[in-house]
């Protein structure tokens, strides 16, 4: 019965800490944002605007809830239900000391999860019976596709190099230096295509104003709307972990591990505020044909160190 209830007691803290994350990364956003602009960001909601994000997930979810008569109910209902729970699950990966949820393939893990995420995209734009919304799908179906090459063959060139999908093993082979400074091109690689995977500035063109309205999500009110922004969010978090996980050390026991995740997502948030949005063929040809050829060089490269390694030790 204990080992039953450790786990989903964990699961629940977890789950509760990743959400009021995403509250607060909000109210970071919007306060960033402001400041970016020369205004004030949200501060009239209780003591410098700090129980905003509350106050907007009450609103949100206590709205009238509205539907596309011609819609299919079904699949639309429930897609953003599950999006949410694919950007949460994901988190069971998070290198805890107590081996609480680590398991060995947790890499593969994060792959199988974000291949998943994309079905949510395609069917919530399909779903709506909107021009725009099935447009918006498409565009944020085809960009994250491509960017999962590069995401993918910049996990393999570290999987070559640790040998294995643990994500505690960051941490064993990071004690003397950062994998940062040895692989910094695919560092800035793996930045750029987590933005273009959370659909963030310069890369949301699932949501061009000026043409889709709001993309995929536009047919979305209330609940439904909430559920989507708060999947996006938790993957800019999980992201942003990633990036510490496997570029910065992994030292999770550590204050600073948390200070650099909260770096990392703050810039997310800043790239959207000074950049502006890429044009869509540029965004193709930076896909295929320079993250993939670089990613694809790093993996190269770290299969022959590990095999020159082999042959010294041998």
């Amino acid at each position: 019965m204990f080992d039953f209830l450790l786990p989903l007691f964990g699961g629940l803290m977890l789950i509760i800490c990743v959400l009021v994350g995403v509250a607060f990364l909000t109210l970071l956003e919007r306060k960033v944002l402001g400041y970016v602009q020369i205004r004030k960001g949200p501060n009239k909601v209780g003591f410098m605007g700090i129980p905003q994000p509350l106050s907007d997930a009450m609103k949100l979810f206590t709205k009238e809830q509205t539907y596309p008569s011609l819609s299919n109910y079904f699949l639309y209902y429930f897609s953003p239900i599950f999006s949410l729970y694919l950007s949460l699950l994901v988190w069971i990966i998070f290198p805890f000391i107590t081996f609480l949820f680590s398991f060995n393939f947790g890499l593969l893990f994060f792959l199988c999860c974000t291949s998943m995420g994309v079905y949510t995209l395609m069917i919530a734009g399909w779903s709506s019976n909107s021009n725009y919304a099935l447009l918006g799908g498409l565009r944020a179906v085809a960009q994250t596709i491509s960017y999962e090459v590069s995401l993918a063959l910049i996990l393999f060139s570290f999987i070559f190099l640790i040998e294995g999908y643990f994500l505690m093993m960051f941490s064993l082979y990071q004690l003397y230096i950062w994998f940062l400074f040895i692989s910094f091109p695919l560092a800035l690689s793996w930045f750029a295509s987590c933005l273009a995977e959370t659909n963030r500035t310069p890369f949301d063109f699932a949501e061009g104003e000026s043409e889709l309205v709001s993309g995929f999500n536009v047919e979305y009110s209330s609940g439904g709307f909430a559920l989507i922004f708060m999947a996006e969010y938790s993957s800019i978090l999980f992201m942003s972990m990633l990036f510490c996980v496997i570029f910065l050390g992994c030292d999770v026991l550590t204050f600073m591990f948390f200070v650099k995740v909260a770096l990392l997502s703050f810039m997310f948030i800043w790239v959207r505020g000074t950049l502006p949005r890429f044009r869509y063929d540029k965004l193709m040809y930076l896909a295929w044909k320079s993250f993939l050829p670089l990613s694809l060089n790093y993996l190269f490269f770290f299969v022959g160190l590990k095999i020159m390694f082999f042959c010294i030790l041998m």
